[in-house]
């Protein structure tokens, strides 16, 4: 089931994708497809995240839970859906509220988050998988040991990396990166059930600030209509 690794962050990785843990993960997968089950997102698009963002390039690290579940919606990149889904979930519409009262980010006619990968932005779910209208049903499954592996590689970066953190699930993972000259912005999470302590977090506007004063150049968080 799943598709090979992206060559630049192969090498990287060979070592996990040899382990036990993650060949029961692909058997699991693959059982999951036997069985009759959609899973998402496409098996082209499971690793998209580290498509688009190779690991020398990776300047924040935004974490999520696990892809969406209804078809159509998710494409390997954490809070982001394709181009053509309307209405956009209501996290993402939370996101782009904070981002318009943050930044002054115009909101678009669409979901799709990629232009912040193809800049640095590392946009990854602690879960790639997921059964079709079943939310969290592959969690436990090995994804976290995985994705914890990426983010343990993207704190050895000699550069700084801001780690966006939303919710008590993300900022659980601030203990993989103890390295000081990374900065961990943590805040409540976008959901609907918790998104009044996360208006006003002012994240985005922080990560700029961390990364300009590591000079290292700021995100452009515009994304253009479709």
């Amino acid at each position: 089931m799943l598709p090979a690794i992206p060559n630049a962050w192969s090498a990287l990785l060979r070592s996990e994708t040899q382990k036990p843990y993650f060949r029961a993960l692909d058997a699991f997968l693959d059982e999951e497809v036997a069985g009759g089950h959609t899973v998402l997102p496409a098996r082209a698009d499971i690793f998209t995240a580290l498509q688009l963002t190779p690991p020398d390039s990776v300047k924040v690290l935004l974490l999520g839970q696990d892809p969406y579940p209804t078809p159509g919606h998710a494409h390997g990149l954490c809070f982001s859906v394709q181009p053509d889904v309307r209405p956009l979930p209501m996290s993402l519409r939370n996101v782009y509220k904070e981002l318009h009262d943050d930044v002054g980010f115009r909101v678009p006619n669409n979901g799709h988050l990629a232009p912040w990968a193809r800049q640095g932005v590392l946009m990854l779910n602690t879960v790639l998988t997921v059964r079709a209208r079943s939310a969290n049903s592959h969690a436990r499954r090995g994804w976290e040991t995985f994705t914890d592996r990426i983010i343990e590689l993207v704190a050895d970066r000699a550069t700084r990396v801001v780690f966006l953190l939303w919710g008590g699930a993300a900022r659980r993972k601030a203990v993989l990166v103890p390295q000081p000259h990374h900065v961990i912005v943590e805040c409540a999470h976008p959901s609907p059930l918790s998104a009044r302590k996360f208006f006003g977090c002012r994240c985005f506007s922080r990560t700029d600030q961390k990364l300009v004063e590591a000079g290292v150049a700021p995100i452009d968080w515009a994304i253009p209509d479709v």
